[in-house]
């Protein structure tokens, strides 16, 4: 018995340590399990089996009113507790006849009762299979007792310890085999991968596949950590009889889910082999669009009819398509599809969206509107429901106006598109964009002077264009005084708002000069004096200082 045990224990430590060298692979080291329940024939799955310590001693069949699985784990406590006390003798195990059973008792501890339909499940008689039965039990009894023997005890935690040993070193070894095998790798063909995305013309990243690379690395540290670390416990637990049970449930724990996660990934090769051609396929057409209209945003090349500032929003547009139609053939093909949860999330988004984003999809149909239009572009200053401001950005949502006050105006697209815009800078750089600015002025004023002095005050403005010529329009006759309008041409509508204020300032001091009167809109009569500014106060800053006149 001793000798057999050595045996025994020597064949499992060795059996652990050639777990540890077939680490990856996983699949056939493990592939042989316990023979159970479902590895019985069809006529035989109403059977259950019993057990003691992990180990599988034989079958019993059960009925309507007693399971299978409840009469094995019953007779295999009965077992238990016949081993455990040990006043009865394990050759204390009988076969008594009472009825139609054969009983079989340990000392005067019932066991079990054999009975016909056991047997026949086995293919054998009644009384061949309770005489195998009564070995068996007697052979459970031994080894549960010869399990929990002190000498047994003490060289199972030798072994043990040598395996935690064992366990530690191989854990050391192998992670530093990694990172040797890693920088390896890094010396060696980072530099062919630098040098791949140098003649890809950069379609192709080093940083991306070095990342790739990386996380290939820290994947197989993982699992070698894992199997490593699985073989472990299932050793460890396998060695003593309190935790035998749970060594066959601690290694499936771990090597079930990456059996079936291996198994489902060979399954899902070809499915993932036609995902893999669609992603590749829409990727590099996507290149070739933007590579296309990038050209033509940029003036590289021409279209008739077809402006610049709409290359861009095309691209996006044909981009959405392209990845929208790549989504539709690669739908069958993705992992749980066809599953009711995944549809279910499908049709909830669906809905969701349709019922929370119609202003969001309004605006975005808008903005690609407004694109088109062509009502404007980035710089332009335009005035928009006597919001005025210069063209920051469009996007598919909102437009940004930088107001001349430098403040951000957000304008919702929908708005946007039902609103009258007036675009001041448009036709500026062909034509000139004419500044204007409407005064009063009496009857008694030659309006030959006042056409002259308006058109003085437009020479002196600087930025306006002399070309054409700035001219004046009498606008109305009022009741007092005659309205003209001077208008001046202008190429820089950036500076316009300075523009004004420059020629304002210009009229004020040509009138000054002239003696000549600007009407108010309240003008009742004349007064004794005219409403003039003195020469001498012309340079006047309200303070004791001056500034010189021009």
């Amino acid at each position: 018995m001793k000798q057999s045990f050595i045996f025994r224990e020597s064949f499992r430590f060795i059996l652990f340590s050639a777990l540890l060298m077939a680490m990856f692979f996983p699949f056939l080291a493990f592939g042989q399990e316990i023979k159970d329940e479902n590895h019985l024939p069809e006529n035989r799955k109403d059977v259950a089996a019993v057990s003691l310590d992990g180990n599988l001693w034989f079958f019993v069949v059960g009925t309507a009113s007693f399971p299978a699985e409840e009469r094995a784990d019953l007779i295999s406590r009965q077992i238990g507790k016949a081993a455990s006390d040990r006043s009865i003798p394990a050759d204390s195990v009988k076969i008594l006849t009472e009825g139609d059973y054969l009983n079989i008792y340990a000392g005067k501890m019932f066991i079990m009762s054999v009975t016909k339909f056991d047997a026949k499940a086995e293919g054998t008689n009644q009384i061949v299979f309770s005489r195998i039965i009564q070995k068996q039990v007697r052979a459970a009894i031994n080894s549960y007792r010869h399990e929990r023997s002190r000498p047994v005890i003490l060289k199972k935690i030798l072994y043990a310890s040598a395996a935690t040993v064992l366990m530690v070193l191989s854990l050391i070894l192998i992670l530093w085999l990694i990172r040797r095998l890693n920088r390896v790798v890094e010396t060696r063909i980072k530099s062919k991968v630098e040098a791949m995305e140098n003649k890809s013309y950069k379609i192709i990243r080093s940083s991306s596949l070095w990342k790739v690379v990386s996380i290939t690395f820290r994947m197989i540290k993982i699992a070698v950590i894992v199997l490593i670390v699985a073989a472990f416990l299932q050793y460890i637990l396998g060695l003593f009889p309190v935790t035998m049970g749970f060594a066959s449930y601690t290694l499936g724990l771990f090597l079930n889910p990456l059996i079936s996660i291996g198994k489902a990934f060979v399954n899902f090769l070809p499915s993932l082999a036609f995902l893999i051609i669609i992603y590749l396929v829409a990727r590099y057409l996507l290149k070739l669009i933007k590579l296309f209209f990038t050209s033509i945003h940029q003036g590289g090349i021409r279209l008739s009819k077809f402006e610049d500032e709409w290359a861009m929003p095309t691209y996006k547009i044909l981009r959405l398509v392209v990845i929208v139609f790549a989504l539709v053939v690669a739908y069958p093909y993705i992992p749980g599809s066809e599953t009711s949860a995944f549809k279910g999330i499908s049709v909830f988004l669906g809905v969701l969206l349709s019922l929370g984003s119609s202003s969001f999809i309004s605006n975005i149909i808008a903005g690609y509107s407004m694109t088109y239009r062509a009502a404007f572009k980035a710089g332009d200053l335009i005035e928009v429901d006597d919001q005025i401001g210069f063209v920051e950005e469009q996007k598919l949502l909102v437009t940004r106006l930088r107001s001349p006050k430098n403040k951000e105006i957000s304008i919702p697209n929908s708005e946007l598109l039902n609103s009258n815009i007036i675009n001041y800078s448009k036709r500026a750089k062909d034509l000139g964009l004419i500044l204007h600015t409407t005064l009063g002025i009496g009857y008694e004023t030659p309006w030959r002077l006042v056409d002259a002095m308006l058109k003085e005050a437009a020479g002196r403005t600087e930025g306006l264009l002399k070309q054409p010529p700035p001219f004046v329009r009498k606008a109305s006759l009022d009741s007092f005084c005659v309205k003209y309008e001077l208008n001046a041409y202008c190429n820089d509508v950036v500076q316009i708002f300075f523009y004004y204020s420059q020629l304002h300032q210009n009229i004020l001091d040509v009138f000054n000069e002239n003696n000549v009167q600007i009407m108010v809109p309240a003008y009742e009569g004349d007064p004794p004096e005219p409403k003039i500014v003195p020469k001498d106060k012309w340079n006047a800053t309200g303070g004791s200082g001056t500034i010189n006149g021009s």
